[in-house]
């Protein structure tokens, strides 16, 4: 994508302040930028017409740049896109640098900006919102391909994921892989700590409306390539196949957590706090090889650790 065909947009209170960035991106040869003079502004342009990247200034009234995130990452969420977030602030430190990173911002300029690194940093912004965006359409085209297997019984009504037939039939098959390459299989299975509560508050339609959310989340916390299946009741299964075994990291799992308990559920009667619980088994190739019942089982087993201890929110 070049810099002609991006869609930017500045989020700043003071007219100055948009006026400044907006023309050190016109020199940088960035022709789709528009101005806003409030977050509020700023959704109703995105709603309008997409934008690639969103510059804001960090503090705002009524909305600041960490709240404007969190709607456009909800926005994003339910449309299936991605947009690059960079913040602007005053402030300095890495602790201001670690709150941003932490509410999904993609990257932090402190004010003023030098011309040159706001140009460069909007071009690596643009990269990271293409790459995510292309990856999201694989995701959707690998989720029609799912869709297509729904005669043969493998799909989770309610929610369109794969079910447990469907998840047991992809372990099996990437346990004998990774047995054969010595490669190296994760299972993690996923629970909603709150969803029984839940169901006896609001009912099974809100579960439901959770349920589909949650399979968005998982579904943008993983590879486009790993497998993600609705199980019995408020579980969730996810297998990460790796061709070598030391590829595997934790870090996989704890992005699937942050994914789950970093917003609120958007729901019908309103956003519901949900905080979840992961039970992890993984499998060498250089092991013996088990078998799919026995890779749940330890999963399982993993996840009742997690379950029972309100303060352990991952057990490997």
């Amino acid at each position: 994508m070049s810099s002609k065909d991006l869609s930017i947009i500045i989020v700043d209170d003071l007219q100055f302040s948009r006026i400044v960035v907006k023309t050190a991106l016109k020199k940088a040869g960035y022709d789709g930028v528009r101005m806003a003079d409030c977050a509020t502004e700023a959704l109703k342009m995105i709603e309008t017409q997409p934008a690639d990247v969103v510059l804001a200034d960090w503090m705002m009234p009524e909305m600041d740049g960490l709240e404007l995130t969190q709607h456009i990452r909800q926005a994003d969420e339910e449309k299936g896109t991605y947009t690059a977030i960079i913040l602007f602030t005053a402030h300095d430190g890495v602790e201001y640098l670690v709150k941003a990173f932490d509410h999904g911002v993609d990257d932090y300029l402190c004010k003023p900006p030098n011309p040159q690194e706001l140009a460069a940093r909007v071009n690596a912004a643009a990269r990271v919102a293409a790459l995510q965006n292309d990856l999201l359409e694989t995701s959707r085209q690998l989720q029609k391909t799912i869709q297509n297997l729904e005669k043969m019984a493998l799909i989770d009504e309610a929610t369109g994921a794969g079910n447990q037939a469907f998840l047991m039939k992809n372990l099996k098959a990437h346990l004998q892989e990774a047995s054969a390459r010595r490669g190296g299989v994760c299972l993690a299975l996923i629970e909603l700590r709150e969803l029984d509560s839940i169901r006896n508050q609001h009912g099974k339609q809100i579960v439901t409306e959770i349920l589909v959310s949650q399979h968005r989340r998982l579904r943008r916390a993983v590879r486009p390539t790993d497998v993600v299946a609705k199980l019995d009741n408020n579980l969730f299964g996810i297998i990460m196949h790796h061709s070598k075994a030391k590829d595997y990291k934790t870090s996989a799992i704890k992005r699937i957590l942050t994914m789950i308990d970093n917003r609120d559920y958007k729901t019908s009667v309103g956003n519901l706090s949900i905080n979840g619980c992961i039970g992890v088994h993984y499998y060498r190739g250089d092991q013996a090889i088990i078998s799919a019942d026995e890779m749940i089982k330890q999963a399982g087993s993993k996840l009742d650790q997690a379950r029972g201890d309100a303060s352990l929110s991952i057990a490997y």
